[in-house]
This record gives C-alpha cells, structure tokens and sequence, in this order.
C-alpha cells in the first residue's frame, strides 16, 4: 500500500542542542541550531550535510539518546520525552553507522533478535519467533539459516547492516532513522540496502535517511533538507540536488567530480582566512560565501518558501 505524504508523523520544532566546554571559561558549541523540520507518513527524508554539520546529533535527538536545550520534538502531536520510552521504541528505531558496534560481539545474532523480539513481545511463543524473525530477514534479502550460529563478526559489513535494518523492523517501527547506513558498507552493496529502504517505503514505513553522500541522499529520499553548521539551509524535493539553489547545495554539487567536465583545481568558492571566519555571522555560510553582503553578516536569514524549496539565503529575499 502507497500512502499519500500529507499526514505528519514526526514533528521537529525550533530545535537546538548546545555542547559547554571548559569549566573557566566556558565556549558554547552548537552542533543544531534552530532546526524546525516535518516528517511525513511513508516517506523517505534524506538529511545531507558534511561531517560535523548536526546531522547525527539530528537523529541522537530524534532517538531520545540526547536532550535537546531548546525547542521539542513531536511524535504524532506527542511531545517524544512524554512518552514512555518502551512505547515509543515500538513506533520509532535507529539503525546506525557501524553494524559492528551495535551488536555484543560474544553473542550470536539469533539470540540477539530473538531477544529484541522477546524484550517487547514477551508473551510470543518461541516457534512463533523463529517465524517472525525468518520474514523479516527476508525482506532484507537474508534467510534465517544463514544467521544460526554465527557470530557478529563471521558476516560481511553489509550483511550485518541489513541484519541491524531486520532488528529494526522487529518491533514494527512506523520511523526508522538510519544515521549514515551505508558509509561502512562495499560500495558494490550500497544501492542494494538503500533499495530496502525503498521497498519498505511501499509497506508504509516512513525513514530519516542521514548521509553525506550527495548522490545516494538523491537517489533514495522523496524530500531533502541540507544541513550546515547546525541549521537547515536548504529543504524541499529531492530534485533540488540537481539545480540546488542555496551556494553551500551549489559548493557541495560542484565539488563532484563529472565526466563530462574537465575538474578545475581551482575552486570557485574560495575560503576565507582563519580570522575573519571565526567572527560571529549572522548568516552561517557567511564567511565562505562569495555572494555574501552586508545584511549576511548583521541578521540571520529565515528559511525563505519558493514554493517546493525552502532556502536559507537573503539572495531570495525578493523572490
């Protein structure tokens, strides 16, 4: 079944989340800054950015592993730290970078999710179990014979990750983060777990794909926001990665390499010193923004509605 994506499931408003260092003087880092985001029922949001932009502390957020310091975060109207935890893990799972960190390594993967199965469905007969474990395997395109006695380690990185997707989809989640799935896997089997995540789609799960991957983020996610030091700079259609209007979308587009274009070492957006890129911007590509003017510097910019994109940038202040 295809679900129209009109009803929000998972609701992100004004949301920050500050680290404080030091103990004297104290330096406040802002790893999300104001990020108001919607998620809607079956589909797939792929949330780009590169490394350190708060795409994973987005999901740490999402996966109530951190508390935000500001703002909320709302499953179906609920504010997510007013539901109980139990409860809420039935509707929403992750499914992180490195599958060899999110499993025991001296346990077998069967008594893993037999466990994961038990631990919310405690009353499930045990022949009942093998059944349910065995169809959802398969729908990551692996058989329940192949996981008996096997450890973590005796699999390949992309069989434990759709391994790690199976563990999600026991509890029969409505949302599932996935925080950089394929970054640890062959780049042979990248489209292939994607592609789960699309088919899934069909059933009506709805998924939070995090990636730095430009690309892949295009190829699998119906909607996309782009992140940059904590904020949304861009956000709308997925197609938006082809013609992006936002000048970090447009720096990340061009930092891939074409085949069809002759690669220039020397880059049109050019970095300005160390000094003047630790002031304080209003707008936060400010400081490695060739179009950037004086309003850039003084006030923050809104997210500014073209229609299907939303764009971070006074450059569409008139539009």
């Amino acid at each position: 079944m295809i679900y129209e994506l009109s009803e929000d499931v998972l609701n992100l408003k004004n949301v920050s989340k500050y680290f404080y260092v030091g103990l004297i003087k104290r330096s406040t880092i802002k790893a999300v800054d104001g990020v108001s985001l919607n998620v809607k029922k079956g589909e797939i949001l792929g949330l780009l950015g590169e490394s350190g932009s708060g795409k994973s502390t987005i999901a740490k957020l999402i996966l109530k592993i951190l508390k935000p310091t500001r703002g909320a975060i709302y499953y179906r109207e609920r504010n997510i730290w007013e539901i109980d935890s139990k409860e809420y893990y039935t509707r929403v799972q992750g499914v992180f970078q490195d599958p060899y960190a999110s499993f025991n390594p001296r346990r077998k993967v069967l008594d893993i999710l037999i466990d994961v199965l038990l631990n919310y469905y405690p009353k499930i007969e045990r022949s009942k179990a093998y059944e349910v474990i065995n169809n959802v395997l398969e729908k990551v395109g692996i058989s329940i014979k192949d996981v008996v006695n096997k450890y973590p380690h005796e699999f390949s990185g992309g069989q434990l990750q759709r391994i790690s997707i199976a563990r999600a989809l026991l509890v029969k989640p409505e949302i599932i983060i996935a925080d950089e799935p394929v970054s640890m896997v062959d780049a042979s089997t990248r489209i292939d777990i994607l592609n789960i995540f699309i088919e899934l789609k069909k059933e009506g799960l709805t998924s939070v794909i995090i990636g730095h991957d430009l690309s892949l983020i295009h190829y699998v996610s119906d909607r996309v926001a782009v992140m940059y030091k904590g904020q949304i700079v861009e956000e709308g259609p997925a197609d938006i990665l082809l013609d992006p209007l936002h000048p970090y979308t447009k720096m990340l587009l061009e930092s891939i390499p074409r085949i069809d274009k002759k690669w220039s070492t020397e880059p049109q957006y050019k970095i300005l010193p160390l000094e003047i890129r630790e002031k304080t911007y209003g707008c936060v590509f400010a400081d490695r923004c060739p179009f950037k003017s004086k309003k850039c510097v003084k006030e923050e910019p809104p997210l500014i509605d073209l229609g299907k994109p939303r764009v971070k940038c006074w450059l569409y202040q008139e539009a």
